[in-house]
């Protein structure tokens, strides 16, 4: 009796202390979304100040900053500079070229990671597992190359498509009265998107002191797209020599309509060409063991 009594209030005790203290997490954790309600309270105790931050601020962050300065050491500055054109070309906000190379660092201690995991949970050794632990190393450095590639051709491919139509609203403006800018800012009202966004900035740079063809080969340094480049082009020459813009706006919609129309027409003969290998690799395999399949087993058989 005496031990089972004593494994009784040992329990209730555990029990008993457990509801205590999450009785107290739960009343700071109330107390804490309380304060942070309350708009323009001062906090006199610092800590609480800090356990206000969530704790994206308070703990991933300062380790993230650690890494990105481990980084910033071994890191070539060449590298860091073409890191720094490739999320200007994809235009993403939400990454920075810290960032990026913390992925890889993260990247390239995973092969800690991949080998055990491989051949330990996955049960997979000899040759065939180590290959598929270097596969998993290698995509995991290399991940943030590819998505930055992916998100730069995604954009450029935006930007091309989506310039036909904006110069097409660019000719109706023009003609109907407005001048460049004004037409410019209508247009990339009416149509959202990558390039209306590229136009946004080259007018707000034209506002605060930059002249036209500035903004303009800014605009072609971030963007990169050579029908995009070629327009540049054609407008830096008309400011140059007087050209009428309506008339250059309504020759440019037409060509860059005609190699959109191209540009698709490139990528349907691609087509054929890239159905190839699943066809021969996935298809054709499955076909062949639907009709031969029955005709092997019947003449093995009949051997």
């Amino acid at each position: 009796m005496e031990p089972l009594l004593i494994a009784g209030i040992a329990c209730g005790a555990v029990l008993v202390i457990g509801f205590l203290m999450t009785s107290v997490v739960v009343e700071r954790a109330d107390v804490r979304d309380s304060l942070r309600r309350l708009e323009g309270y001062q906090i006199q105790d610092v800590r609480d100040q800090e356990m206000l931050a969530p704790i994206s601020e308070r703990v991933i962050a300062p380790v993230l900053e650690g890494l990105s300065g481990l980084t910033g050491r071994f890191t070539p500055q060449g590298y860091r500079e073409n890191v720094a054109h490739k999320l200007v070309l994809a235009g993403n906000s939400t990454l920075n070229v810290d960032r990026v190379l913390v992925f890889k660092l993260l990247g390239l201690i995973s092969g800690i990671v991949w080998l055990p995991l491989i051949l330990v949970l996955f049960g997979l050794g000899g040759l065939f597992g180590l290959m598929v632990a270097l596969f998993g190393w290698a995509a995991s450095f290399m991940f943030p190359d590819v998505y930055l590639s992916r998100g730069i051709e995604k954009r450029q491919h935006e930007i091309a498509v989506q310039l036909p139509d904006v110069l097409d609203l660019l000719v109706i403006s023009v003609e109907a009265g407005l001048g460049f800018e004004q037409a410019l800012e209508r247009t990339t009202t009416a149509v959202p998107g990558a390039l209306s966004d590229e136009f946004r900035r080259m007018l707000r740079e034209t506002r605060i002191g930059a002249t036209r063809a500035e903004a303009l080969r800014a605009m072609d340094e971030r963007s990169d797209v050579p029908e995009l480049r070629q327009f540049i082009l054609a407008m830096l020459q008309a400011d140059t020599f007087g050209v009428s813009i309506s008339r250059l706006l309504r020759s440019q919609a037409d060509e860059m309509r005609i190699r959109r129309r191209l540009r698709a027409q490139e990528k349907a003969q691609k087509a054929p060409v890239k159905m190839l290998f699943p066809l021969v690799f996935c298809i054709f395999p499955s076909i062949f063991v639907v009709i031969l399949g029955p005709a092997m087993i019947s003449l093995s058989r009949t051997l």
